[in-house]
């Protein structure tokens, strides 16, 4: 099993900024306005994300000391509803015919009403999914509910920037 210090050192040379910023963001001095267990479940939820297991398992390793069981699958949650809405809703905006817009989704989202953790970690998480996925319709919705619950744009950002470090530590993983 793999842990974090272990897929840091494991990155190849060409990633060595990524290994860097992957030990910068992981913690409070490095990701501003965020406490150390919404830094662990927005780079779990990022680890789901890249779908790559020594990622997954590296992360979820390092977020098991700061969150409990169910908040783990809370983020898990987030990342499983945001991989069916990011596709969705990136199409209906991506369409330059907005009737698409306009039609009910007719898909089931109870999750993110009632997510079963706290939802500021919630939404957190599935900014972080929907920024990996590209869905510029999801990040407003998700950056716009953060504000309004109080989150500041520079904890925002910080969530951006934890979920492009574990993308980029996965991919130069993947093609090391």
């Amino acid at each position: 099993m793999i842990n974090l210090e272990q897929l840091k050192n494991e990155l190849p040379d060409f990633a060595k900024d990524i290994k860097l910023n992957l030990g910068a963001v992981l913690n409070e001095s490095g990701s501003a306005d965020l406490s150390q267990k919404q830094i662990d479940s927005i780079a779990l939820a990022s680890a789901y994300a890249t779908r790559n297991k020594d990622m997954i398992t590296a992360m979820t390793h390092h977020a098991s000391t700061s969150l409990s069981p169910e908040e783990i699958n809370g983020t898990k949650a987030a990342a499983t509803i945001m991989a069916m809405n990011n596709i969705y809703y990136r199409f209906t905006h991506s369409m330059t015919d907005q009737s698409y817009s306009s039609m009910p989704a007719r898909l089931r989202m109870n999750v993110m009403t009632n997510p079963g953790v706290d939802k500021i970690i919630f939404e957190l998480g599935s900014l972080a999914v929907s920024a990996i996925n590209g869905c510029s319709m999801c990040m407003n919705a998700h950056a716009s509910q953060l504000e309004k619950a109080g989150i500041s744009k520079q904890a925002i950002q910080s969530a951006i920037r934890i979920a492009s470090v574990i993308h980029a530590a996965a991919v130069g993983r993947e093609i090391g």
